[in-house]
Formats: C-alpha cells, structure tokens, sequence
C-alpha cells in the first residue's frame, strides 16, 4: 500500500504534537496504529526559529530553509499547517497551488471568506484541504453527545460547556488581534463546533459578550448562548481568570442532570426514578423556608456512572488517507467547518452590538 510523507510548516506546540501522534504513536487507544499510520510518516519541518529548526534535527527530520524549498520537495505527499493563525489561508493555498494535499490547524482561517480562499483553491486543485477540529474526539463531549443522543437524562433543554482557566492570554502571537488571537478563535472553534456537532438542527440565534480583563486588545473569554430551533439552549463560556472552574459540562433534563468536572471525566448522573412519591420537606434558611428548592430524597432519585465514550485520535490521519484514496468522504467535511466559522463571526457580531443575532 501507497505510504506518505508529511511536512510540517510551523514547529511549535502543536506541530511537534502531530510528529509525536504520527512518529512515535503517542495518543493512540486501541492499537490501531500499525493498521493505516504506518503508511504516514513525518519526514520534514520548517518553523522561522532556529531553536525549533534544531530541535526538528534532533527528531531526526529535515530542517527546510524556508517555505519554498519544503513545497518543492517532491518526496511530500502533505502538508501540515500549524503557524500562527495569519498564515493559514496563504500556506494552505501555496500547498495546494504546489500539488499537496493539505492539513490545516484550527480555526481555518480568520474568517469565512478566507476560508472560502482555500475550499476554492483545494477544488481547484484537485487535492484534499482537511481541517484539524481534533476536539470532535475528546471524549467529554463524547460522552455528552452520548447523552444526548440516548435520552438519558429525557428530554435535555439546557447545556453548559465551559473552558476555565488563570492564567489569561499566552504572551504570544495569541494576544494580537490581526494574527488571530483572542479566545473565540482560540477556544470558541472547538466548543462551539462541539454544540453544532452535538445538536441537529438550526441555531434559531445567538447572544454573546466578550470579555477584556487582562488586556484591551483581543478577548480573552467569551459567553456564548445558542438558542437551537428544537428549544434547547446550549451556553458556550470561556474564562480566562478563573481561578475556581465552573464544570466542563452541565446538563439539564426533564428526567435528570448530568456533570462532568474537568477534561478527565469525573462526574456523574442523577435521574428521578420515583414520579409520584411526594418527598420535598422544606428546609430552614437563615431568613425562611423553601420546599420548593429543598433536597430530594434516595427513595426519588439515582446517582449513576457517566457512560464515557472511548475515542482515538488517529482515526482523524486514517480517515484524511482514505479520503486522499477515494475511499472516504472527510470526516471534519469542508462545510461544516464553514458553519462553525460563520457562528464564530456570529459571535463577534452579537457581542459588538449587544443583542442577538439570527443565525440560520
């Protein structure tokens, strides 16, 4: 079987995160990796600094002098863009233009119409442009949509997902408005491609607001609330001063609520399984009582473990080499990447005017 060289533009975090996945199989579940990765081997980098030049050398990678001598290689088959988010649209086009077939870092692009710059020149060319929304694997929200999906919790009306964190916008290229920064790029490209991937049907409209607390320059967090067409309200926040975390995910039923803590998984279900029994005993505040919010009772209610969805990560490379086969369609399609960018701008657009927005 036909086996592939990959290249990497951009060898920082995250382009040294796919040389590790694809290289050395770090991430993997299953074992699956000697069935397809095997046949996709990263064999070059380029990056504008010299430590990481290096660094690449010692992986045991070409060092490219620049951008044109990588895309003239013909031995690379693809080509991974992993730069700061300024550079995505013209990379990936200039890979496209050369032959390659290209796997581009997330967001796609600063905005819709850059993104509809690379769709054009992938077709164009005739070669795949595949999107690395990696966090449709993370098995929180798996888990989540799982939920969902099942009716565990019956008929769901609200979910929360959150992303909180301290430490504010990294001292990089990340807090410059014109290169991409801020957190709805940042952040908001996962959680709010989360909640599209989650829930069928169209977004009636969206409200957002975005946050300034360390800087005045880019948002570092964001509240996002997506009203769908079937009612439910799904809440997107990011939080960049937080220094005590809400949960990753809240979830709200008529039977029953679900909780997942953190990125680990910890959490649980609660769901009523006594409809008739009338167990509510008002308990005593500081200035009264309350029996509508008083505490229910075990002979009500049932805690239960989350049913975690196990995912692998390389099933992304699997799927991107069957789709450059023609055995595949992409499983992160062109399309709905467009519609999550287009929510993103939606964002932006709510929170400027400060009210909401229709969206589909």
């Amino acid at each position: 079987m036909k086996k592939y060289s990959m290249a990497i533009a951009g060898f920082g975090g995250m382009g040294n995160w796919h040389r590790e996945l694809l290289n050395e199989g770090y991430w993997l579940q299953n074992n699956k990796k000697n069935q397809t990765l095997n046949r996709l081997k990263v064999s070059g980098t380029f990056d504008i600094a010299e430590n990481r030049q290096q660094h690449a050398l010692a992986c045991g990678l070409k060092a490219y002098k620049n951008m044109n001598e990588l895309l003239n290689d013909p031995h690379i088959d693809i080509v991974l863009i992993a730069t700061p988010n300024e550079l995505h649209k013209d990379y990936s086009i200039k890979a496209l233009k050369a032959g390659k077939h290209v796997v581009c870092e997330k967001p796609a692009a600063l905005n819709s119409r850059e993104l509809q710059h690379m769709i054009d020149a992938s077709v164009a060319a005739g070669k795949i442009l595949a999107i690395h929304q990696n966090r449709r694997w993370d098995e929180d929200y798996l888990t989540v949509k799982k939920i969902y999906e099942k009716k565990l919790l019956g008929e769901i009306f609200r979910i929360e997902s959150r992303v909180h964190g301290s430490r504010g916008i990294p001292g990089d290229w990340r807090g410059e408005k014109k290169r991409g920064g801020g957190m709805v790029l940042d952040w908001g490209v996962h959680i709010l491609d989360q909640a599209l991937m989650m829930i069928p049907g169209k977004v009636k409209k969206v409200y957002a607001t975005l946050t300034y607390v360390t800087n005045e320059t880019v948002d570092d967090g964001f509240y996002a609330e997506l009203t769908f067409e079937n009612g439910l309200v799904f809440l997107a926040e990011v939080g960049t001063s937080n220094f005590i975390n809400l949960p990753r995910w809240y979830a709200t039923g008529r039977d029953g609520t679900a909780l997942i803590e953190d990125f680990s998984k910890r959490g649980k279900i609660v769901r009523i399984i006594n409809y008739n029994k009338n167990d509510a005993v008002p308990i005593k505040t500081a200035a009264g009582l309350t029996k509508t919010m008083a505490p229910r009772t075990d002979e009500t209610i049932k805690e239960e473990d989350l049913p975690v969805v196990k995912s692998d990560i390389g099933d992304f490379y699997r799927n991107v080499l069957a789709a450059i086969e023609g055995k595949e369609q992409l499983l992160v399609s062109l399309s709905s990447v467009m519609r999550t960018m287009k929510l993103m701008e939606a964002v932006f657009s709510s929170a400027k005017t400060g009210k909401p927005v229709p969206f589909e």
